[in-house]
């Protein structure tokens, strides 16, 4: 199997400060993120003024902030603050990616020669935004959140037919935290037959356990929530991971990819040693001399670290001993 490309999701972890999304790079570094990604936006360009808070919003902020609009201009990062988290990434050895959120940021980001673009849930039914990002000619990312396969559908023929070189697809509910009984993670597996291509799961769940069972079926992207400290003000951070779960997280990750193995059923090359003494052979139940012929009622099975495998127990039935044996002594054919 492949590496599974694991993105640590700071998001708006930083809190509008780049101080601390600087430090969150160092983090998901260190505990051996393949990226961090962020989200950029002008918040004039994504919410009116008097969009209200979703609830789980409300609920883990402990500001005064009553809309939407109030929350995400404390929380925005300017485009320069976005070159110096690029280039720090850069500098420490981390891929640096980030949603593009509304046109002047996609334009904005476009021009960072990121390796793709990674799209959010709230974009699959944007039609003419994600023709634009089609038209920019790159790989992209698609969160599936909130939507049915046929919006996943349009909006996959969409971003091809306006010019993306590629879309993977990313399984999501759209929920903070996510309960176990709402992940679906078998629609992961949907969006992999429905469209043949590369696929991954965006968590939102509380706990590591889910990003690691969908790498065991078949994710090839993982992205991840993640914060410095989870009890943070902020709408994201109780529903994140905190820099030592997220490494217990990858560290699991990288041992399912190697126990997932090539698929070819064989025996590995300890067991092959051990299977010398552990896997039955035919022996003699009782004396046997040469010319007899040998029946159910001579012959049984037992471990032996030589002789002929059970297996071919209806091969030996009714052929005639070359040899004489002792009782449990193993059966000869040469």
């Amino acid at each position: 199997m492949s590496k599974t490309y694991i993105i640590a999701e700071a998001g708006v972890n930083h809190n509008g400060r780049l101080d601390l999304a600087l430090k969150l790079c160092d983090a998901a570094k260190e505990c051996g993120a393949d990226a961090i990604k962020f989200q950029t936006w002008k918040t004039e360009e994504i919410v009116t003024k008097s969009a209200a808070l979703a609830r789980y919003q409300h609920e883990n902020m402990n500001s005064k902030s009553q809309s939407q609009f109030e929350m995400l201009k404390a929380l925005e990062l300017s485009y320069d603050d976005f070159r110096i988290i690029q280039t720090y990434c850069k500098k420490i050895g981390i891929e640096f990616l980030s949603t593009p959120d509304e046109e002047y940021s996609l334009q904005f980001l476009s021009t960072l020669n990121l390796p793709f673009i990674k799209l959010g849930s709230g974009e699959v039914t944007n039609i003419p935004y994600l023709k634009k990002v089609g038209a920019l000619k790159k790989d992209v990312l698609l969160s599936t959140g909130m939507t049915y396969l046929s919006d996943v559908d349009i909006a996959y023929r969409t971003l091809l037919e306006s010019g993306a070189t590629s879309v993977s697809l990313m399984h999501c509910t759209t929920n903070y935290p996510c309960p176990m009984n709402e992940v679906n993670l078998q629609a992961m597996q949907t969006l992999k037959y429905a469209f043949n291509c590369k696929v991954g799961y965006s968590d939102h769940t509380m706990g590591i356990e889910i990003p690691i069972a969908a790498v065991a079926m078949g994710a090839e992207i993982i992205e991840k929530h993640f914060t410095l400290d989870q009890e943070m003000d902020g709408p994201d951070h109780k529903a994140s991971l905190n820099p030592m779960q997220l490494k217990d997280m990858i560290a699991a990750i990288r041992n399912i990819e190697k126990a997932l193995g090539d698929g070819i059923k064989k025996p590995n090359k300890s067991e092959l040693e051990i299977s010398k003494v552990v896997l039955k052979r035919i022996v003699a139940n009782c004396p046997i001399y040469k010319g007899e012929i040998l029946t159910e009622e001579k012959l049984t099975v037992k471990r032996s670290s030589y002789g002929i495998n059970a297996n071919l127990w209806e091969t030996i039935i009714g052929s005639q001993a070359l040899y004489d044996f002792n009782t449990d002594e193993p059966i000869r054919i040469k």
